[in-house]
């Protein structure tokens, strides 16, 4: 069996712990996640029964492309664009080339709870950003190496499986 979980703000990608976890969206017995997504993320999270599967999506050595749509304080410029797709440096080494692209704030993004931080002054952008990586926190780190920190970021695609319109908080078997 696999799920495609739409993981609300705020969440723990596990099924026990402090604070809201899968138990509170979730009633299917012996599912678990394939990946992480953090506590401060959101959007697509896969989950499943199957070991070999689940090593499958969430192993490195697969390079199973993940998408993420990423609102980032200021107005982010093709140079920082050029830089998350050659690779950064980040603590724990180079990352491997991006894709990425600046967008249009997406016209179906559900609201926050809570909401971002805003500053009057200060304008926000939105890029997607696509990585084969999955190292801690990767593409807060890499916004924050090019001088954009991450206010908001919504994981849109693993490999071939979508988002496709779940609805927060909710969840559908494929």
């Amino acid at each position: 069996m696999l799920y495609a979980f739409n993981k609300p703000f705020g969440v723990l990608c596990q099924f026990s712990g402090e604070g809201e976890t899968l138990s509170n969206y979730i009633n299917v017995k012996n599912i678990y996640p394939a990946g992480r997504l953090d506590k401060d993320s959101e959007g697509l999270l896969l989950l499943t029964d199957d070991g070999r599967l689940q090593h499958k999506i969430s192993h490195p050595k697969f390079d199973k492309e993940k998408t993420y749509i990423v609102q980032v304080d200021g107005q982010i410029t093709t140079d920082a664009i050029k830089q998350l797709e050659r690779g950064v440096t980040l603590k724990d080494g180079l990352t491997k080339p991006a894709k990425a692209k600046i967008i249009d704030e997406p016209g179906w993004i559900w609201d926050r709870n809570p909401p971002i931080r805003i500053r009057k002054n200060i304008p926000t952008a939105w890029i997607e950003l696509k990585v084969t990586e999955g190292k801690n926190r990767q593409v807060r780190r890499m916004c924050a190496h090019v001088g954009f920190p991450t206010l908001r970021l919504i994981r849109t695609q693993i490999g071939d499986w979508k988002l496709n319109g779940i609805n927060i908080g909710k969840y559908e078997r494929l």
